[in-house]
């Protein structure tokens, strides 16, 4: 069930990233954010601005974990990305133990976040990525749990305010249940 929903549009690699970026800065250790979408949705740039939202400090490369299938990013929190793309669902993740790292003290941040199936834990927050055009995205977000929820309706506030200062507007709030 979900309890929070919102929707934005993004004009550039920068408002995407900044969007996450706020976000990050919300979460707290044991956040689950599951990322979707088509190859080249902003995903990868969606999560460069959670970590650095996580951890303004943390001078880490944030680059899509294709092939590793997990990137550990060491800030103050740890943030676990996976890219769950070349995997078949959640018996593969079972598999391969990471399932061990979603209820735990760090925050995890999936790519590909519909393949986790039923070991996506209850409290969550899932992204949508819809591409527009070329630098334009539609982004939705849905939480379920109350961590996430407050999470959820903290980051829609801000986004209907524009941001936070004038030089903090970003996107285009499309609509926000909250």
């Amino acid at each position: 069930m979900i309890d929070v929903g919102c929707l934005i549009r993004t004009f550039s690699p920068e408002e995407t990233q900044k969007i996450g970026k706020k976000l990050g800065s919300l979460l707290l250790p044991g956040s689950f954010i599951l990322l979707e979408g088509e190859l080249g949705g902003g995903k990868t740039c969606f999560t460069r601005g959670i970590v650095s939202g996580v951890d303004p400090d943390c001078q880490v490369f944030v680059s899509s974990p294709t092939f590793a299938i997990m990137n550990e990013y060491r800030c103050s929190i740890p943030v676990y990305h996976f890219d769950f793309y070349r995997l078949h669902g959640a018996g593969e993740i079972t598999e391969l133990g990471f399932e061990d790292y979603f209820c735990g003290e760090g925050i995890c941040i999936a790519e590909w976040g519909e393949r986790t199936g039923e070991l996506t834990p209850p409290d969550h927050i899932t992204v949508t990525f819809r591409y527009v055009t070329e630098n334009c995205r539609d982004i939705s977000f849905e939480a379920e749990g109350g961590r996430s929820s407050a999470a959820l309706k903290k980051l829609s506030s801000f986004l209907q305010k524009g941001g936070s200062s004038p030089n903090d507007s970003i996107g285009d709030p499309l609509f926000s249940d909250s």
